[in-house]
């Protein structure tokens, strides 16, 4: 397992571990002053400004990016919506090539409003990521699957563990071509029983594309808001990260934190230090 004491250069921040409160061009500014390596923004705060102008900051600034954050739920109530969302996944792919993004994070979505069909969901899903496939080969930028907790299957991912996540990629890409994988996020996997085979599986196809890392706080008291800082919560982060690298990868570690109730309410600095400290600590 590699070293991160001195070496933020190997970490990234995901922007939304500020809260999206500030303007990007500012965040990428403290993220790459306070020397980290990475950063990976989001859809929305990219789409307010212009693309090329958000590149040409992080290029100038030697950052990289880590993740394009995310994609538009795939499954829809309507043949047209469905294609609708397709399209909007196309257009973001297009960015993230302009970003240089190494990778395009795949939330997939939940059911359809006023849907019980949870096979039929799943279905929308396979079949716009193959057709997403094209697009990402074309735009030269990975499609990372997130798969989410299952207590998200019901609203924002009907794809819940790397297992299934792996099936996709074996049953769509057998070529393992390079651009189709998966995104290793530890608050939604870390329960999983089949973890370290999944881990060791995605490696040996060599799918692995980005590594969150968070913690799981005890007493959890909002499903998406209150991830914990890493070191606070559950998970032995150490022996995570090192299955991952076990497998494989070398790409930087990405902290990425939802925390309505605690860190969003700090300044942006702090949680910026604080992040540097436990990567280098507890990670």
């Amino acid at each position: 397992m590699r070293n991160l004491k001195g070496r933020l250069d190997l970490c990234s921040i995901n922007t939304a571990t500020l809260g999206h409160r500030e303007p990007l061009s500012l965040t990428i500014d403290r993220i790459a002053r306070a020397g980290f390596g990475g950063i990976a923004p989001w859809r929305h705060e990219v789409e307010k400004a212009v693309v090329a102008q958000i590149a040409k900051q992080i290029k100038a600034l030697d950052l990289i990016v880590t993740g394009y954050c995310r994609s538009t739920y795939l499954p829809a109530a309507t043949r047209s919506q469905w294609v609708a969302n397709v399209n909007e996944n196309k257009a973001a792919l297009r960015d993230a090539a302009t970003l240089g993004a190494r990778c395009f994070v795949m939330v997939v979505g939940g059911l359809p409003e006023g849907s019980r069909d949870l096979s039929g969901a799943r279905e929308q899903v396979s079949e716009g990521l193959a057709e997403l496939l094209e697009t990402a080969r074309d735009c030269g930028v990975p499609l990372a699957l997130e798969p989410l907790h299952p207590m998200y299957a019901a609203d924002r991912s009907v794809l819940n563990t790397l297992a299934q996540a792996l099936d996709i990629c074996d049953a769509l890409d057998r070529e393992r071509s390079g651009f189709l994988g998966v995104a290793v996020d530890v608050y939604h996997c870390w329960w999983d029983p089949a973890l370290r085979s999944s881990i060791a599986a995605a490696g040996e196809a060599g799918r692995i594309f980005a590594y969150h890392a968070c913690d799981w706080l005890h007493q959890t008291r909002d499903m998406l808001l209150d991830r914990g800082m890493m070191g606070d919560g559950v998970v032995d982060l150490p022996a995570m990260r090192e299955s991952v690298e076990r497998a494989g990868y070398e790409g930087l570690v990405e902290v990425e934190i939802f925390s309505k109730e605690n860190w969003w309410r700090r300044d942006p600095g702090e949680v910026l230090r604080t992040c540097a400290n436990r990567l280098q600590t507890v990670v």
